[in-house]
């Protein structure tokens, strides 16, 4: 395992907190996304440019990226997810300079989610990458269920890599492979990244493990023995998926960073500090975080 540095992709303001069932305030969020950088997460994803028809939690996008805007200069990067074009206008006009699509290895899942086939949502990412790209703007790509779906059980990892090979040929910088349901192991990790790395060089590639099954920890230990840098995580283990029975969560930052920590590769992350980020949200929304660490170092 020759990595020396991970990166940490943080997901917890948007992706943790778009399904919460009551409105968090935008102050609140403004607030954990400064926190977040305080404490040396570099990449932070802030909001979504989705309908607030179909998820209200993500309707001050436009307070938030104003609030990022009058942030101290920084090497931090605020990326958003956009679902289409009108999204994509919308990000770009708030001043986004990175930008994540999402779409899925699954059929089923895709017309669950977004209402379409992955063919379909694929090409709606065209003239957002078309744009991204003429704005010198990076885009991330999601695939999510490449372990399991909770409507066709298991996904084979040739259906992932094609998925993620197509979106990293239209122009996605990066591609996060996301255990959507967390029923996966660290052979089925493996043997999807082995798949996917053959079509996608494995720089490009970030892995998204929810912890539904308590196996997050050692899928990413089993990522990270594939070549795998980048580590998406959400602080406090916020999240889940509306679409997926039992996903309970994503797995939480400050238990990754314990791990990596622990085995000697640089994070660049306050440990303590991200701890006292995780109960602050958590209280926020009236809830104990997920992770184990928090409770166990809880001051």
């Amino acid at each position: 395992m020759p990595q020396d540095h991970i990166r940490i992709y943080e997901v917890g303001p948007r992706d943790g907190l778009q399904n919460e069932p009551h409105s968090v305030p935008a102050a609140t969020k403004i607030e954990l996304i400064k926190r977040l950088g305080m404490n040396g997460l570099k990449h932070i994803e802030a909001t979504a440019f989705v309908s607030p028809k179909w998820v209200p939690q993500m309707a001050d996008h436009n307070e938030i990226m104003r609030a990022i805007s009058a942030f101290p200069a920084s090497d931090i990067a605020y990326p958003v997810l956009v679902p289409n074009d009108k999204g994509m206008d919308a990000a770009m006009a708030s001043g986004a300079k990175d930008i994540a699509v999402f779409t899925a290895a699954s059929e089923s899942f895709t017309q669950k989610n977004i209402n379409a086939s992955i063919a379909q949502s694929i090409e709606r990412f065209i003239p957002v990458i078309e744009k991204a790209k003429s704005e010198n703007i990076s885009v991330r790509g999601y695939v999510s269920c490449i372990a399991g779906c909770p409507y066709e059980s298991d996904i084979n990892p040739s259906a992932v890599a094609e998925v993620a090979s197509t979106l990293y040929h239209m122009g996605c910088n990066e591609i996060s492979l996301g255990d959507t349901i967390g029923t996966g192991t660290p052979n089925k990790i493996s043997d999807v990244i082995k798949a996917v790395s053959d079509r996608v060089p494995v720089s490009a590639l970030a892995l998204h493990c929810h912890d539904t099954y308590g196996q997050a920890l050692a899928n990413i230990y089993a990522g990270l023995e594939q070549g795998i840098t980048i580590i998406d995580s959400s602080v406090g283990g916020l999240g889940g998926c509306p679409y997926a029975k039992g996903a309970s969560g994503n797995v939480a930052t400050e238990d990754v960073v314990y791990m990596l920590e622990g085995m000697g590769i640089n994070t660049g992350i306050d440990l303590d500090g991200l701890i006292e980020t995780a109960w602050y949200i958590c209280d926020q929304i009236n809830r104990a975080p997920a992770s184990k660490l928090a409770h166990a170092k809880k001051k």
